[in-house]
């Protein structure tokens, strides 16, 4: 094989090492919002989805919620954190209360799309952060934590379930499996370039 192919082969790979590393920054969750969800669940047709993406360099939160079909009338919404287990149970407000700023209230069905800025206390529940070490980088750790761990999700409250009618514990999106074929081969390719 000549240079100019293994050329070829190292800048491949290194686009594909390049492009993992800047999806590793954007960490993205994920949760299907129900009543049936609801720690005492209940038989609210509401329902929703909702995605938050992280992203680890900037500390940035974007958080994008759609519901529709409530029983009542949206009072609040947040992110609780962090529950005993995963997937189970309730835990406290992490985010700013009583409710994201901006979250349409006082109807049955919405959208919001938001981003918060980590590093600054109006992004949290001032509780959430003198929990854990009373910074907000001790809360944003916190919250990393919880939602790697699925113990953390995403509540909608209304006039009628004043406890939450429509929640969803938020899971961690995986990398589609081509893209870590595509960082195989990148890593398969330099690999061979370095033992010739």
């Amino acid at each position: 094989m000549n240079k100019k192919k293994y050329a070829h082969w190292i800048s491949g790979g290194l686009l594909v090492l390049a492009t993992t590393a800047a999806q590793a920054d954007l960490l993205i969750y994920t949760a299907s919002l129900s009543g049936a969800a609801e720690a005492t669940p209940n038989a609210s047709p509401g329902f929703g989805s909702a995605t938050v993406t992280i992203d680890t360099v900037s500390h940035t939160m974007l958080v994008n919620v759609m519901f529709d079909a409530l029983m009542g009338l949206t009072t609040a919404a947040h992110i609780h954190c962090c529950t005993a287990a995963a997937a189970t149970g309730t835990a406290g407000v992490a985010t700013v209360v009583p409710n994201f700023p901006g979250f349409p209230t006082t109807v049955s069905a919405g959208n919001y799309n938001a981003s918060f800025d980590l590093t600054q206390v109006s992004s949290w529940n001032l509780a959430f952060i003198n929990a854990n070490g009373g910074t907000t980088a001790g809360a944003e750790a916190a919250l990393m934590a919880g939602l790697d761990d699925e113990m953390a999700y995403l509540n909608i409250h209304s006039n009628l379930f004043l406890a939450g009618e429509i929640r969803g514990f938020l899971t961690r999106e995986i990398p589609e499996p081509t893209a870590l074929t595509l960082l195989g081969l990148g890593l398969g390719g330099l690999l061979g370039w370095r033992r010739r």
